[in-house]
């Protein structure tokens, strides 16, 4: 099963560690606890739409940047599931991912690598 807790936290955590940012300076500007921050990266606590506003703030990122990329690893991780499920993939799952074949997409016990054109995308099955 596929959580969007956890992809929207992979991605608050690559944004902040992008920038070379501690959850600490990123609690503080947003004004939310380091524990309850730290959660929210981990998958572990879903955040609202405040708090997720209060974070791309703190963070100096448009919130539909955030989900459009959080979007982009749905789209991934549902590929990934398809592909681990051995189900055929009928269409493109968005035009970025038009060059992903069923052929570059290797699965393990629990991790599917799908290699894009840009990147290899890990994602881990829930």
């Amino acid at each position: 099963m596929i959580l969007l807790r956890r992809l929207l936290g992979d991605v608050l955590r690559r944004q902040r560690q992008r920038q070379g940012r501690t959850l600490r300076e990123v609690s503080s500007s947003a004004r939310v606890s380091l524990g309850y921050l730290s959660e929210v990266e981990r998958g572990q606590k879903e955040a609202s739409s405040e708090l997720l506003s209060a974070i791309c703030d703190a963070l100096d990122v448009r919130m539909s940047e955030l989900m459009r990329e959080v979007s982009d690893e749905l789209s991934l991780a549902e590929l990934a599931q398809s592909a681990a499920a051995s189900e055929p993939v009928t269409a493109p799952v968005r035009p970025m991912l038009n060059s992903v074949s069923m052929a570059s997409v290797t699965a393990g016990p629990e991790r599917v690598t799908i290699k894009a054109p840009a990147e290899a995308v890990n994602v881990v099955a829930a």
